[in-house]
C-alpha cells in the first residue's frame, strides 16, 4: 500500500472540516541532476475541505545526497518546501491535482515541490578549504613561471593547453 495515498471521505462529507496528515515515506527515483534522495521523505500537512476539493497546506521535508560541482566530494544536505496545493475532482493539468475518489495521492505533489528544490549544481559549503584547494589546478615554477605541478590529476590533460 502506498503512504501517501490518503483517505479523505471524512473531510470529502463535512465542509470545512480539517485534519493534520503527518507521513513519512519512501518515494524512489527521486533526484534532480546531481541531486538524489535517498531517505524516506516527510510531509506535514493540514488538509482542509473548500468548495472546489481538498486544499493541502504545510512542509514537505527531505534529505539529498549528491557530489560538489567542483571537486566531486559527497555532499549532502536537507530541504524543506512550504506548500498549499488544490486536489479536486476535475484537476487542471499543471496546476492542481486529482482526487481518486474519496482519496488523494500526496506523492505527484511531494515529487513537484522537492525537484524544484533540490539544488542542480551541489556545491561544497562556502569557504570549504578542501574545494578551494582542488580548485588550484597549477602551481608556477618562479623561476620561470611555467606550470610545475597539477593539484589534481583529473585536470592534467590541460596542461598540454598552448594559451
Amino acid at each position: 500500500m502506498n503512504e501517501l495515498r490518503i483517505d479523505v471521505a471524512d473531510l470529502l462529507t463535512h465542509p470545512a472540516a480539517r485534519r493534520p496528515v503527518r507521513v513519512s515515506a519512501r518515494v524512489e527515483g527521486l533526484g534532480a541532476g546531481a541531486a538524489r534522495i535517498v531517505e524516506p521523505i516527510e510531509l506535514d500537512l493540514l488538509l482542509e475541505r473548500v468548495p472546489d476539493g481538498i486544499v493541502a497546506r504545510g512542509v514537505v521535508r527531505a534529505h539529498f545526497d549528491a557530489e560538489c560541482g567542483t571537486c566531486l566530494r559527497p555532499v549532502s544536505g536537507d530541504v524543506a518546501v512550504e506548500v498549499s496545493e488544490l486536489f479536486e475532482e476535475h484537476p487542471i493539468d499543471g496546476e492542481t491535482y486529482p482526487t481518486d475518489g474519496h482519496q488523494v495521492d500526496l506523492e505527484q505533489l511531494a515529487r513537484d515541490a522537492l525537484l524544484l528544490e533540490l539544488p542542480l549544481a551541489p556545491a561544497c559549503e562556502p569557504g570549504d578549504a578542501g574545494c578551494v584547494a582542488e580548485l588550484e589546478l597549477v602551481t608556477l615554477d618562479a623561476d620561470d613561471a611555467s606550470p610545475a605541478t597539477l593539484a589534481d590529476p583529473r585536470w592534467a590533460a590541460l596542461s598540454q593547453l598552448e594559451l
